[in-house]
C-alpha cells in the first residue's frame, strides 16, 4: 500500500502533565499547526488536534484523549503526518521534493535518462540526481533553461541537457 501521507513533524517529548507533547516541525510551513484538525502518526493512528501553540523551537500540541503525561508515552518518537491533499498549496511552478523524487526524466526528443532519486540543495539552485540502472548518476540543475516541463500527474520531467545547448550553438 502506498502511503499517501506527508510528514510534517516529530513528537519528541511530553510537555507538562496535561497531555501536551513537544513536536519538532518538519515542514517549511510551521504555521500550519494552528489550522490542523486531524493528523496521523506513522503507524496510521488518527489523532484529533485540540490545540497547538509555539514554544521556542517546538510546537506544543494537545490531542483529544491524551490527557496525562503517561498518555503521551505511546506517542514519543512518532512522526506526525497529514493527508497528501491537505498539504499547503504551493505557487505555480513550485514543487515539493516528494513530488519531484520518483519522476521519470526524458530529453526533449524522448530519450529516457532515468529516475530522480534525490535532490541536492547547493545554495544557488537545486540539482536533481537522476539514476538509471548500470549508469553513473546524472546531475541535472533545476534551472528553467534545463527543466523544460514537469508533469506531476504523469510522473515525467522533460529536460534540455547542456550537450544539446552546445550542439545547437554549432
Amino acid at each position: 500500500m502506498v502511503d499517501d501521507k506527508v510528514t510534517i513533524g516529530k513528537i519528541v517529548a511530553p510537555h507538562g502533565v496535561r497531555g501536551d507533547v513537544r513536536v519538532i516541525p518538519l515542514t517549511d510551513f510551521p504555521e500550519r499547526f494552528h489550522q490542523l484538525k486531524m493528523v496521523y502518526t506513522d503507524d496510521g493512528t488518527m489523532l484529533t488536534v485540540e490545540s497547538a501553540r509555539f514554544h521556542k523551537q517546538f510546537v506544543l500540541v494537545k490531542f483529544r484523549g491524551i490527557d496525562t503525561m503517561n498518555d503521551t508515552d505511546v506517542l514519543r518518537g512518532k512522526l506526525i503526518k497529514v493527508r497528501r491533499e491537505d498539504v499547503v498549496v504551493l505557487p505555480e511552478g513550485h514543487y515539493y521534493f516528494f513530488d519531484i523524487i520518483g519522476l521519470s526524466v526524458y530529453t526533449e526528443d524522448g530519450n529516457p535518462l532515468g529516475e530522480i532519486t534525490d535532490i541536492l540543495q547547493t545554495g544557488s539552485n537545486d540539482v536533481y540526481v537522476t539514476e538509471k540502472p548500470g549508469e553513473k548518476p546524472l546531475l541535472i540543475p533545476a534551472l528553467k533553461e534545463v527543466v523544460r516541463q514537469i508533469d506531476i500527474p504523469g510522473k515525467r520531467m522533460i529536460v534540455k541537457l547542456q550537450e544539446e545547448w552546445d550542439d545547437n550553438a554549432n
